[in-house]
C-alpha cells in the first residue's frame, strides 16, 4: 500500500515562506516595543497578545521551512521594523495605526493568496488560518483606533501626520538641493546661495503646506458631501436602509436574524444609525481632522527639508560648505527614502538607495543647468 507524501515546495514557494517569517517576526518585534512604550494599560495589553501571536505564527513558518530542509537564523528585525518603532517611540502609537492597519492588511492579502496557491497542504492551511487572524489583529486595531469597523484591510491608510511630515520633508529636500546645486554650478557667490536657498524654501514651504491644506479641505468636504446624502437616504427610504445597516451585520458574522433584530434596533435611533452607515457601508471613520493642521505639518516639515542644503554656508565658507552641504544632503535623501519605506512597504536599505541616486541626479542635473545658464548669461 503506497502512501502519499505531500509536493515539495518549489523555490518561489520557499522564498514566500522565508518572507512571511520574517514579516511576522518584525511584527513581533514591533508590537513588543509598542506594548513596552504605551501608557494606557489596555493598549499595551493588547499589543502584548498581538506580539504573542505573531511569534506564534513566525514559529509555524519557521517549522515548515525547517521541515523542507531550510536552515533559519535567529531573527533579526529588518531596518523598515526598527524605523517603524522608532518613530512609534517618537510620535505614539495613534500615528501608526494607519500603517499598521496597511500592514496587517498586506499580510491578509498575501496570507489569501497564498491559501489559493501553495501546493503543500500545511502550508496552505496556515495560510488560510494565518489570514483570518491578520484580519482579526486589523479589526482590533481599528477598533482601538477609533476607526471603522468591518475589513479595515480593504481601505488605504494615510499614515495621518508622519506621512504627511516624511513626504514634506522630502519634497523641501530635494527641490532646494537642486535650486542650490544649480546655483552652485552658476559660480555664485556665497551670499547669493544663501539668498536662493532661503527664498527657495520659503516658496516650497508655503506652496506645499497649501496644497496639503486644500487637499484635507477637499477630502473633508467629500464627506460631508457623502455624509449628508446618507443622512437623506435614511429619512426618504428607512426600509431600504435597514435591510442594507442588516446585511452589513451579516457581513460582520451575524446571523439574519440577529443581524435584522440588531438594524431595527439601530434604526430607531438616527444619529446612531447615520453613524453607523456611515462607518461600515461608506468606510469613514474619524473625519475631525483639520486642513489647517494637516497644512502646517506639511509646510513646517518642508521648510525643515529644504534648509538642510542652506545649513553649511551659514557657517562654513568655500569648498567646505559646498562638500558639506553635499555631503548632508546626500545622506538626508538616503535617511528619508529609507523612512518612506515605513509607508511603502519596501525594504528600507532599497529605499534609501533609490533616494540616494535620485538626489545624486538632481545634484548633477542642478549643478550643469546652472552652469550652462549661466554662460548664455
Amino acid at each position: 500500500m503506497s502512501t502519499s507524501h505531500p509536493p515539495s515546495p518549489s523555490r518561489s514557494e520557499v522564498a514566500a515562506w522565508r518572507d512571511h517569517w520574517q514579516d511576522e517576526g518584525d511584527a513581533a518585534f514591533l508590537y513588543r516595543r509598542l506594548a513596552a512604550a504605551a501608557r494606557d494599560p489596555r493598549q499595551a495589553r493588547l499589543f502584548a497578545e498581538l506580539a504573542e501571536v505573531e511569534e506564534q505564527h513566525a514559529a509555524r513558518w519557521a517549522d515548515l521551512l525547517r521541515a523542507a530542509g531550510v536552515s533559519l537564523p535567529a531573527h533579526r528585525p529588518s531596518l523598515r521594523a526598527r524605523l517603524t518603532a522608532l518613530l512609534g517611540r517618537a510620535a505614539g502609537w495613534a500615528a501608526l495605526a494607519g500603517l499598521l492597519l496597511a500592514e496587517e492588511g498586506r499580510e491578509t492579502r498575501g496570507y489569501l493568496r497564498g491559501a489559493a496557491r501553495y501546493r503543500h497542504p500545511d502550508a496552505a492551511a496556515a495560510a488560510a488560518r494565518l489570514a483570518r487572524e491578520s484580519a482579526e489583529h486589523a479589526a482590533r486595531l481599528a477598533g482601538m483606533a477609533g476607526g471603522a469597523p468591518g475589513e479595515p484591510w480593504h481601505r488605504t491608510a494615510s499614515g495621518g501626520f508622519l506621512r504627511n511630515a516624511v513626504y514634506g520633508f522630502n519634497d523641501g529636500l530635494t527641490a532646494n538641493f537642486g535650486l542650490v546645486m544649480g546655483v552652485l554650478g552658476a559660480n555664485a557667490p556665497a551670499h547669493l546661495i544663501i539668498v536662493s536657498g532661503v527664498a527657495g524654501l520659503i516658496a516650497d514651504a508655503l506652496s506645499m503646506g497649501s496644497s496639503s491644506y486644500l487637499a484635507a479641505t477637499s477630502e473633508r468636504e467629500v464627506y460631508a458631501h457623502e455624509i449628508a446624502m446618507e443622512r437623506e437616504e435614511l429619512r426618504v427610504m428607512p426600509d431600504l436602509e435597514e435591510a442594507e445597516l442588516a446585511i452589513l451585520y451579516q457581513a460582520r458574522g451575524m446571523t439574519p436574524e440577529a443581524a435584522a433584530l440588531a438594524a431595527r434596533e439601530v434604526m430607531r435611533h438616527p444619529d446612531r444609525a447615520l453613524q453607523e452607515q456611515v462607518q461600515m457601508e461608506l468606510g469613514i471613520g474619524q473625519t475631525a481632522f483639520s486642513p489647517l493642521r494637516e497644512g502646517g505639518i506639511t509646510g513646517m516639515a518642508t521648510a525643515v527639508g529644504a534648509l538642510i542644503p542652506v545649513i553649511p554656508f551659514l557657517v562654513l565658507d568655500g569648498a567646505a560648505a559646498t562638500w558639506t552641504s553635499f555631503a548632508v544632503s546626500m545622506l538626508s535623501h538616503f535617511l528619508v527614502g529609507a523612512a518612506r519605506s515605513v509607508f511603502t512597504g519596501r525594504s528600507a536599505l532599497r529605499s534609501g538607495l533609490d533616494m540616494f541616486l535620485v538626489g545624486l541626479g538632481i545634484a548633477a542635473v542642478g549643478f550643469v543647468a546652472g552652469e550652462q545658464v549661466a554662460r548664455l548669461l
